[in-house]
């Protein structure tokens, strides 16, 4: 019976006890958490170790690139080596159809008395026939497509027309009511350049300003520097900062090992 400590908690029923299995705590390491590459097989081989030499069996290829046609082909049962046998064979084939009678007309087939015309005079007999369909396509212009020319008036061509006049419009330009303000003022016109018939002056025209190639980089400027944060040139006040919580499962390291 193990004799309970002082020190040791006292929750109800539970008692300390150790643990059944590993406790992730209990180590400071990664663990199987990160699996080294095999020593075995082709794919993801330790490139550190030694890689014995590796072969592999040939992919088989298909049949059909075989020069030989093989057994795929059948060869009928009478073909021989020296050709076909002379056995005789004999095939069912369908009764044939017996041929017809020949059907002579009988007496009543004729009608001796539609051989009247053909032997007899007889009136000329018309019958109405539909409109051919050639009609459709001649495109004979009718009378009234045809106009003939006028007898009144001064545009007659068979007759003599007598002399006619007619009244025109007033016209504007020159006249009394003329509205001077459509003519056309100064601006209208274009003015010849004096160059064409003239000796032409130089010409100079402004051209953007050429600046000197320099260095585009952005530089700090004096508010860009912190001197008060300088620690290297004179002394440091001490910092402190707070540290990590350790598991107290953790072992310490041990730098002297007993041999």
């Amino acid at each position: 019976m193990r004799v309970m400590s002082s020190t040791e908690p006292w929750v109800g029923t539970w008692r300390p006890h150790k643990p059944r299995g590993p406790i992730a705590a209990l180590y400071g390491s990664p663990g199987p958490k990160y699996a080294l590459p095999g020593l075995t097989g082709v794919s993801q081989h330790d490139p550190t170790k030694y890689k014995a030499p590796m072969f592999s069996f040939g992919a088989r290829h298909d049949r059909k690139l075989e020069s030989s046609p093989g057994p795929s082909y059948l060869i009928p049962s009478n073909i021989t080596k020296v050709g076909r046998d002379g056995t005789p064979a004999f095939s069912l084939h369908s009764r044939p159809k017996e041929p017809q009678l020949f059907q002579a007309p009988g007496p009543g087939k004729y009608s001796p008395e539609h051989s009247v015309k053909a032997i007899f005079r007889s009136a000329p007999a018309y019958s109405l026939s539909g409109r051919g369909k050639d009609i459709n396509t001649i495109q004979t212009p009718g009378p009234a497509s045809y106009s003939l020319p006028p007898v009144l008036g001064d545009k007659t061509v068979a007759t003599s027309a007598a002399p006619t006049f007619s009244f025109c419009g007033r016209s504007k330009n020159g006249s009394f009511h003329e509205d001077l303000k459509k003519t056309p003022g100064p601006a209208a016109y274009k003015v010849v350049d004096p160059c064409i018939y003239n000796k032409k002056p130089p010409q100079f025209s402004m051209t953007g300003r050429n600046f000197p190639p320099s260095e585009t980089t952005k530089k700090p400027g004096p508010g860009a520097h912190c001197p008060e944060q300088v620690t290297f040139t004179r002394a440091k006040a001490p910092s402190f900062s707070f540290g990590l919580r350790h598991s107290e499962f953790i072992a310490p390291l041990i730098i002297d090992v007993p041999e």
